[in-house]
């Protein structure tokens, strides 16, 4: 079988980052529809080390100020951090560790990894652009205290979410644009 004969296997090989999403978004609902995705992600334990939270309208302002303060930037009147505003709604998805004696931190931080990608394979089988962000200041203190992360939190970015533009699509379908040597990526054990 190859993966263009799998419907699941080409959404995968399909997905793209878009830079720049339009304004129409998933609801609180579907998202929630598509998170049933995403939570059967590799999770040794079943410890669940993540969540996630939607930020629409005005908390895009409150993590454009969040980030202008981290990065020690006075704006005039009237300006802002135009980041947060490349989509109607960014998911922040944070790393959420429990502590247990067999699956140390860094495992949890890829579990987290793993439902962010998932969510963003899901989000694109589903039609929607999603473009994961992230940035020298995701982790700084005033970005942390917006998102109300505790100590022991990691914020991993942002997904980018909205529709695409039927151009896009267009171009992105008769892209002779080859994928990657899956070679490249395959190896054996060293002897």
């Amino acid at each position: 079988m190859t993966f263009h004969s799998d419907p699941v296997l080409a959404s995968m090989a399909a997905r793209r980052s878009i830079s720049k999403v339009g304004p129409e978004t998933p609801t609180d609902a579907e998202l929630i529809e598509l998170l049933a995705a995403v939570t059967p992600v590799a999770d040794h334990k079943a410890l669940r080390p993540w969540r996630l939270l939607t930020l629409r309208g005005d908390d895009r302002m409150r993590l454009a100020t969040a980030l202008d303060a981290a990065a020690g930037e006075t704006r005039l009147h009237g300006e802002y951090n135009t980041k947060p505003f490349r989509a109607e709604l960014l998911i922040a998805v944070i790393a959420s560790p429990k502590a247990h004696p067999s699956v140390p931190v860094w495992e949890q931080h890829a579990t987290a990894a793993g439902a962010a990608h998932l969510l963003e394979l899901a989000l694109w089988s589903a039609g929607w652009g999603v473009m994961w962000r992230t940035g020298l200041l995701v982790n700084a203190r005033e970005v942390r205290e917006a998102h109300e992360l505790s100590d022991t939190e990691h914020l991993m970015g942002w997904l980018y979410v909205g529709s695409i533009e039927e151009s896009f699509r267009i171009r992105m379908r008769e892209s002779s644009r080859p994928a990657l040597d899956p070679h490249r990526f395959l190896g054996k054990m060293p002897t």
